[in-house]
């Protein structure tokens, strides 16, 4: 299947300007393009698409994508550098989970805390109307 620029920008979150921006870095091999110029994107160009969106989501710099995207293109000899990239970003990932995690944890206990005094603030409030 192929979508048109408007068509992979809705599809994978991204807008055209991204993706012609991703293109003129070299994270995106140019697209094809029809009869009328316009360029179209393959589902394994889609799949791409999803997987760099997934590493700019969980935060890998700009640069390190372009080497892995530069890396890619030069086949199986470069799959122990594009495995280290990954590793590397997958350890800062987990790091940035871990302290997201201890955050909420801070998180959830004001929010218990809270509804703790709201609810003796209300029974509080239930014994004096109960009594006036």
């Amino acid at each position: 299947m192929s979508y048109s620029i408007a068509q992979a920008a809705h599809q994978s979150g991204l807008s055209a300007d991204t993706l012609r921006y991703y293109e003129r870095i070299g994270l995106v091999d140019p697209p094809a393009r029809d009869s009328g110029g316009r360029r179209t994107y393959s589902d394994a160009d889609m799949a791409w698409l999803s997987f760099l969106t997934r590493l700019r989501i969980t935060g890998m710099p700009i640069r390190l994508m372009v080497e892995y995207a530069t890396l890619r293109r030069g086949g199986v000899g470069t799959s122990a550098r594009r495995r280290q990239i990954l590793q590397q970003h997958q350890a800062d990932v987990r790091a940035r989970i871990a302290d997201l995690q201890a955050c909420l944890k801070i998180i959830d206990y004001k929010v218990e805390n809270y509804l703790n005094v709201e609810q003796r603030l209300g029974l509080l409030a239930q014994v004096e109307q109960d009594s006036a």
